[in-house]
């Protein structure tokens, strides 16, 4: 950052459009990061816009060896067959040489004697032990995981009835099923089912077919990265089970499974490790999620499958992966803990309702020393968000917050930065609650109460 730049300005970005705005957050397919910083993508599968044909996989990328070095030059070398007979020669000559040797010693038989054999008769079949625990913690949730087709129109120009289209694919978890109204739900990504026309869920059924029903999206919820769909339950057989995230621990098996690269390889299952029971993920404009890490592997269309325990249960939706060059097995599901709640207010309200202070924040970490200084903040404060704006009429306006305050807690609960302080209000406040502020305002330690509001977005 440029020393003569001011962070209040209009060049600096708008950080809290998660947080002022926080219904405003887009998450994208893939999240562009600064240079040599790894990608983090979305693990659902777009569709180009052509006409049906059998699944093709196009540009797979074959896994080879860079030569960089020139090459060495080659030294003469003798024949092969030159030395091959040469070997040979020598070889025999040595055996002739030895056998009267050997017989004397008795360690070649003179064949005089009954030959023995080891041969007793052909082998026995035996059976191999599998890893049943994983083998059944797949059959006890497979069938819950189905496919997601995300349909829209189709912008062709010959088309002038508007046909649909498929523009991306990914998978779901079907988690609860009514009897009495014969619906079932299915959770999956956000990013699988945005900026749909309609959304076409495929239930397994016998024989590695499929049968495809309309679904009607009861929510959604871009800043986690959650839906949650309702289906006829007719075909549905089996709902799975969500377990305790929390008590995932590293080391233990993790298995995934989902719709990789679509319908073709539907309920593909990929078994590994949970490499970090949690992750923090930074997925840009101040928002950060809590995340299951696995080296399981997670392909497009993985998106929204399950991540399961050995005993079968959910204990993460996948979600993303980080893709760099020479890196593998970096793959992140949303904690079942996380997500059930988050499931729940979708059911209930469509939208997952959050409480703000009504300020745009910029991290202290990203203003420059002679900001600092001109904000007079103590030497011992290492972290805080820092208000650079405040909204009429909300309230953090209400309490008297105004641009430039550093704020460093809340509730006594120190917070370093925006996300901190964001996750703080959506995990442990509820709208219309009290919190306490304490902020820095020119080099002076303040406090303020303040009344919890929802987000008008």
């Amino acid at each position: 950052m440029n020393n003569n730049q001011d962070p209040f300005g209009s060049q600096f970005s708008e950080e809290n459009k998660a947080n002022s705005n926080h219904e405003n957050h887009e998450t994208k397919a893939s999240h562009e990061t600064q240079q040599q910083e790894p990608e983090v993508f979305y693990q659902s599968r777009p569709h180009e816009p052509i006409t049906p044909q059998p699944f093709v996989m196009s540009r797979p990328e074959y896994m080879t060896m860079d030569y960089n070095e020139s090459p060495k030059p080659k030294k003469k070398r003798t024949p092969t067959w030159v030395t091959a007979i040469a070997s040979a020669v020598v070889g025999g000559l040595i055996v002739l040489a030895c056998t009267p040797l050997l017989f004397r010693a008795g360690i070649i038989p003179s064949g005089n004697g009954p030959l023995n054999s080891s041969y007793s008769g052909p082998s026995k079949a035996t059976s191999v032990q599998v890893n049943s625990n994983i083998t059944e913690a797949v059959a006890k949730v497979q069938n819950a995981v189905v496919g997601i087709d995300n349909i829209a129109k189709s912008d062709d120009f010959f088309s002038s009835g508007g046909e649909s289209r498929k523009q991306g694919t990914g998978s779901g978890i079907v988690f609860e099923k009514n009897k009495e109204t014969n619906k079932a739900l299915v959770a999956t990504n956000y990013h699988v089912i945005a900026d749909n026309q309609s959304v076409q869920v495929n239930i397994p059924a016998e024989k590695g077919k499929s049968k495809p029903v309309t679904a009607k999206v009861l929510g959604t919820d871009q800043i986690t990265d959650l839906a949650v769909l309702e289906i006829d339950a007719t075909n549905v057989t089996t709902v799975a089970d969500f377990g305790n995230s929390d008590a995932v621990k590293a080391g233990e098996p993790a298995i995934a499974i989902g719709n990789p690269l679509g319908p073709q390889f539907s309920q593909s299952v990929t078994v590994g490790v949970i490499s970090s029971a949690k992750r923090t993920i930074d997925l840009g404009k101040g928002i950060s999620t809590d995340v299951i890490q696995t080296d399981a592997a997670i392909n497009p269309g993985n998106s929204g499958g399950a991540l399961l325990n050995a005993a079968g249960q959910v204990i993460g939706i996948n979600s993303l992966k980080i893709a760099e060059q020479g890196v593998e097995g970096l793959g992140f599901a949303i904690p079942s803990n996380e997500a059930r709640p988050l499931l729940n207010a979708l059911i209930k309200n469509g939208k997952v309702p959050r409480p703000y202070l009504g300020v745009e924040l910029i991290d202290l970490d990203k203003i420059t020393p002679t900001l600092w200084k001109e904000l007079r903040i103590p030497n011992d404060v290492d972290g805080g968000a820092i208000v650079k704006s405040v909204s009429n009429g909300t309230p953090a306006s209400k309490a008297g917050l105004k641009s430039r305050d550093l704020i460093v807690a809340l509730d006594d609960q120190t917070v370093t930065n925006g996300s901190e302080l964001r996750s703080f209000l959506y995990k442990k406040k509820q709208i219309g609650e009290q919190v306490k502020v304490t902020y820095y305002r020119s080099g002076q330690k303040q406090t303020a109460s303040l009344t919890l509001e929802r987000n008008p977005q």
